[in-house]
């Protein structure tokens, strides 16, 4: 799932490609992605490319003051095309095609392009919403602080930890309403490089893990938007797979410690930790037992 580094990044691949540009049309090819009817989705033909931003996990367009948000879920993705595919897209099971943006030749001549919006796999979360104001999409209005924003400080954090109560926090930071951004991958990360527990509650935090938590955040999440920074979407992917300490590793050499890389398997997702650095050696029992193996 793309989260917040990515995210960041396909803002800002996209925004230099598109500027300048207007939108010829959107053609839908998975009618379930597009989640609102009014604005109608052709109310984006013609209209100019003003910008391109972040909001969570979001990706906002904003075409002549008309939004296109997207969310993409856990296996959407966005590819750019130099040239406009001959061939309409065509509804098919076969193909992971969602939506295609057709876009006018750039401000200093040249082709059509297309901005091509695509998911993998059988099951379908990716969200397109045409609006007149980001805000009106419920995900975004209910999204917490950015953890890179300047007001982010360790006291907000604090009063988010401290909300939460026993929640563990591994499911605490991945929450959106929380902190904007932060998914499955980067919630692993976090906490190893802060040696916390996945299941340890949210607000038993002593003073110095909090801090630790903290500088964690602004560190891990800001040195992975800096390597993303001018990456082609293309590349965004295998940047931050090879980038990663704990998330995906299992059975891997812990890259601080040398310990084994362990897993702990949910009905859907799973979540990846070194037990040395943050469970005091002791492997974490499945999660529906919730507590340490004795």
């Amino acid at each position: 799932m793309p989260e917040l580094p990515e995210v960041e990044a396909l803002a800002s691949d996209l925004s230099r490609r598109l500027a300048g540009r207007a939108v010829i049309r959107v053609d839908i090819v998975a009618i379930s992605c597009l989640k609102t009817y009014d604005p109608p989705i052709s109310a984006l033909s013609g209209g100019l490319v003003d910008g391109v931003r972040r909001y969570g996990k979001f990706l906002d367009l904003d075409i002549g003051g008309t939004h296109l948000v997207l969310h993409l879920a856990k296996a959407g993705w966005v590819r750019w095309k130099d040239t406009v595919p001959a061939t309409p897209p065509r509804p098919s099971m076969k193909s992971p095609l969602a939506a295609r943006v057709v876009l006018s030749p750039g401000p200093e001549g040249g082709e059509e392009a297309a901005l091509d919006i695509t998911e993998a796999g059988t099951r379908k979360g990716l969200a397109l919403y045409v609006v007149r104001d980001p805000q009106q999409v419920e995900g975004v209005a209910r999204l917490g602080p950015d953890p890179l924003a300047d007001n982010f400080t360790p006291e907000v954090l604090q009063g988010i930890l401290q909300a939460a109560g026993r929640a563990q926090i591994k499911g605490v930071l991945r929450y959106q309403s929380n902190i904007a951004g932060i998914g499955n991958a980067y919630s692993d990360e976090l906490l190893h490089a802060a040696r916390l527990s996945p299941f340890k509650p949210a607000n038993s935090l002593t003073e110095g893990e909090l801090e630790t938590l903290w500088t964690a955040i602004r560190e891990v999440l800001g040195e992975a938007v800096r390597r993303s920074a001018g990456l082609d979407a293309s590349k965004l992917k295998g940047e931050k797979k090879t980038n990663l300490a704990v998330h995906g590793r299992t059975g891997e050499a812990c890259p601080v410690c040398g310990d084994t890389v362990r897993e702990v398997s949910f009905a859907d997702s799973s979540l990846q930790y070194c037990p040395t650095c943050q469970t005091g050696g002791k492997p974490l029992a499945d999660r529906r037992m919730s507590r340490l193996l004795k």
